[in-house]
């Protein structure tokens, strides 16, 4: 059944597309960008339910989904659009499957009209409220939680909404102006009045660049944002990339090799840190960190520039730069706290990106071996051409082997952080571990499972093993993490859960995919990234959306994030498939439940891991309160609060310690090393390898 469905996929898509309407190949000069656009919709509507793992269909459902990503990427904080104009877009909603189908795309063109007038309004009513001025002692609020907000029914709504929003911004700038100049770091002593002249005047600016970005938006930016919201509605790793976004792609795959190291994405409006690239100017400075929106982008002593609403590559060419220059980032953290890190732009530390290890001295006297694997990496390119390929595997053995010539009675293995990568290697990277077995499923949409196998006997490590993970630990750390679990070969330490991307995507080139001559006549369709596969633990049970709940649970500084799959939009359910047969390690002396209780105990007594867990607790209360209060006092109170919290946990923890020397350049008092040993020092001070020592000592 399977082999003759797949026999009949490319004869019934090359039929689809040959008796699609001719009017896809218009050759009037003034039709074809609309022509391309409608044949781009065309082939997303038969593609993607043929290649997608899920099987979904282009119905009302699809439909539904696909509008609610589309409107939420028009308009995500409800500062434009009112009431009539969503219902206005509502009525096309139920169409867009059909239209889709018939080659005919409505939504993008109308939408791209109704935002066009708003803008011009909006534009033209800030500026009035500007000119107006605000009254700074009133004591008001103002809702943050775009999904707490409902659209503004009339222009006096919006506009009130305006004035709230442009207030709450000058307040904040003033604060900022006036830590400046309390901190001694402005460039002259100003009075109150001074400074609120100026926060109203950068604000000002900074509202004009908006709108100005916003005008720079392209008719075509909106098909393609309308073609992605498509492809989303199948999953959230399902994507359409026009050929502008290659660039952004390259971003989220390798990373920037001049820059500050941060991978980026466009996410309802916002531009969010995905990710840290280990070894990087970001992951030295160390204050910019995963989950964090970056709101302004500030060249050196420049005034900064907002981002919020712009395109990941407009906003990307501002925060990149060259090796030397400083940018200076405004950044919103997830408890809501806002922060200005500045980051000395560099060329990425590759060496930094790969394993690495240290000794540490456990409380008993006995020494114990950490290994830090920031992603699964191998060089692809190298491995295709027969010739010796770096890969996270060797490195990760190599390691180790030096450890064990230091006599170490245990091992940490830190996947903390690590996004995941080459799958040949976590499969492998387990093998290090135990002798030959299983190691991870993997499941097509047509229901072929193929099971990937250690098929080496030697094992590298033997003893006592604990696996820290985190929120962002996700993909093929997710594998290595759940196959040792299962196996029962090491103790899994971490948050309540990881991330659980438990799926595979291909890219697939549009432009290769269009079966007709007379249709390639069109400029660059784009890429096409679909998820096409599942993976499942030796246990049966799925890493997709649950991720891999820990043996050990530690308070966690995440702990309020709504950050993993299972908070994705149309992110695919967790199931199962019949278990494969595999033997667990036998060497494991250890009570499981035992090590709960004597953690759990140590926890209640651990200073730095208290303070987390209030904090933590705190940062949860915070962030469920989104209405602001926009008195000046209370705004200064909040930020006061937030600047104690991370003072206290910076006491306890170096990585979150805001170093008085952060800005005096490289290797500032760190050492004959600098930088490279300053990781091996934010160990010695972590609150959970110090409470993994004792875990390990326990299972000892």
């Amino acid at each position: 059944m399977n082999t003759f469905r797949n026999s009949l996929l490319p004869v019934a898509l090359f039929l689809s597309l040959l008796v699609a309407p001719l009017a896809l190949a218009k050759t009037d000069v003034s039709e074809i960008d609309s022509s391309r656009n409608k044949l781009i919709g065309y082939m997303l509507s038969k593609q993607l339910p043929v290649m997608h793992f899920s099987d979904k269909v282009m119905n009302d459902d699809l439909a539904f989904a696909a509008f609610d990503l589309y409107l939420k990427q028009l308009d995500y904080q409800k500062r434009f659009l009112l009431q009539s104009d969503v219902d206005k877009l509502s009525i096309i909603a139920p169409a867009i499957d059909n239209n889709l189908l018939k080659g005919d795309i409505v939504l993008p063109d109308v939408g791209y009209e109704i935002l066009t007038g708003r803008l011009k309004e909006t534009k033209k009513m800030s500026e009035e409220l500007l000119r107006a001025g605000f009254d700074y002692n009133r004591d008001e609020g103002y809702e943050t939680d775009s999904d707490k907000l409902k659209y503004a029914i009339t222009m006096s709504d919006l506009r009130e909404r305006w004035r709230k929003l442009l207030k709450a911004q000058i307040i904040s700038r003033f604060l900022d102006l006036s830590e400046e100049q309390e901190k001694g770091t402005a460039e002259e002593k100003k009075d109150e009045k001074e400074l609120w002249k100026e926060a109203e005047e950068k604000i000002v600016k900074r509202n004009l660049n908006f709108f100005n970005r916003m005008d720079q938006e392209t008719q075509q930016d909106h098909y393609d944002r309308f073609f992605n919201a498509i492809t989303r509605a199948f999953d959230p790793h399902t994507n359409y990339m026009p050929p502008a976004n290659k660039e952004d792609f390259d971003i989220h795959m390798r990373g920037s090799l001049e820059g500050i190291g941060a991978l980026l994405r466009e996410e309802d409006g916002y531009i969010k840190v995905v990710r840290i690239i280990p070894g990087s100017a970001s992951a030295r400075q160390g204050l910019l960190q995963a989950e964090d929106i970056i709101l302004r982008v500030g060249q050196g002593d420049e005034e900064p520039v907002e981002i919020t609403d712009m395109r990941l590559r407009d906003a990307v060419r501002l925060i990149r730069g060259p090796k030397g220059s400083v940018v200076r980032l405004t950044v919103k953290k997830p408890d809501a706290t806002k922060v200005v890190i500045p980051i000395q732009r560099d060329v990425v530390q590759i060496e930094e990106t790969f394993v690495k290890s240290t000794l540490l001295s456990s409380p008993d006297g006995t020494k114990v071996g950490y290994v830090l694997i920031p992603s699964f990496y191998r060089d692809f390119e190298k491995t295709r051409n027969g010739s010796g390929a770096r890969n996270s595997t060797d490195d990760t053995r190599k390691e180790i082997e030096k450890l064990k010539k230091e006599r170490i009675s245990g091992l940490i293995l830190d996947l903390r952080n690590n996004g995941g990568g080459s799958l040949m290697d976590a499969v492998d990277t387990s093998g290090l571990f135990m002798k030959t077995g299983p190691i991870v499923q993997v499941k097509n949409s047509y229901g072929n499972r193929r099971v990937l196998s250690d098929d080496d006997p030697s094992v590298s490590w033997d003893g006592p093993l604990l696996v820290l993970v985190n929120q962002f630990s996700a993909s093929a750390s997710e594998i290595l993490a759940a196959a040792l679990q299962d196996y029962g070969r090491a103790v899994i330490v971490g948050g309540a859960h990881t991330h659980g991307k438990g799926t595979v995507q291909t890219l697939i080139d549009m432009n290769e995919n269009i079966p007709l001559l007379h249709l390639k006549k069109y400029d660059d369709l784009g890429a096409l990234k679909v998820t096409i596969q599942k993976f499942y633990r030796v246990n049966g049970g799925s890493t997709q959306y649950k991720g891999v709940e820990p043996d050990i649970v530690l308070p966690s500084l995440f702990q309020h994030l709504e950050s993993g799959e299972q908070y994705l939009d149309n992110s695919l359910p967790w199931d199962q498939v019949d278990p494969v047969p595999f033997s667990r390690y036998a060497p494991n002396s250890y009570d499981l439940e035992s090590l709960r209780e004597k953690s759990a105990k140590r926890v209640k007594g651990n200073d730095g891991l208290q303070v987390i867990a209030d904090e933590a607790e705190k940062a949860t209360e915070r962030s469920q309160q989104t209405s602001i209060s926009l008195k000046l006092s209370d705004m200064k109170v909040k930020r006061d609060e937030a600047e104690i919290a991370r003072n206290k946990i910076g006491a306890h923890y170096m990585k979150y310690r805001q170093e008085k020397d952060s800005d005096k350049g490289e290797g500032a008092d760190k050492g004959p090393n600098g930088d490279k040993d300053k990781w091996k020092e934010e160990i010695k001070e972590d609150p959970y390898i110090r409470e993994s020592l004792l875990i390990l000592e326990d299972m000892r």
